[in-house]
């Protein structure tokens, strides 16, 4: 059962990812609400004691200066793939969030679609 607060930051995720073209939302074995594009993952999203988590696609790059901030953390078990994960975001959080969850998807998006996201962000 998904907490009254978890389900307000669920929307707030399912608005920034599917907003994105092409962008679905499955639920995966775990029970994890997992954000595709083509097939491939760009945002994962759960419940544990501690709240609500998000993780998202990064590369290495960006995963060192992002584990530097206090509030991300590396991903369990994806974290060497260089996944990263967010604890509970509030407020300007999701500022930073919605940019870092763009990049993930065009990471993970085919060409065609990034060419498509480019053009209409310029």
């Amino acid at each position: 059962m998904i907490s009254q607060e978890n389900a307000g930051m669920l929307e707030t995720l399912r608005t920034i990812c599917l907003a994105l073209p092409e962008a679905v939302e499955i639920v995966d074995g775990f029970g994890h609400k997992t954000f595709k594009v083509n097939g491939k993952s760009f945002v994962i999203s759960g419940e544990s004691e501690k709240g609500f988590n998000v993780s998202f696609k990064s590369d290495r790059e960006s995963q060192e200066l992002l584990l530097q901030k206090e509030h991300f953390f590396k991903t369990p078990y994806i974290g060497h793939h260089g996944w990263v994960s967010i604890q509970n975001p509030a407020g300007e959080q999701w500022d930073e969030l919605t940019g870092l969850i763009q990049e993930a998807y065009l990471r993970a998006a085919p060409k065609r679609l990034v060419k498509q996201w480019m053009e209409s962000h310029n």
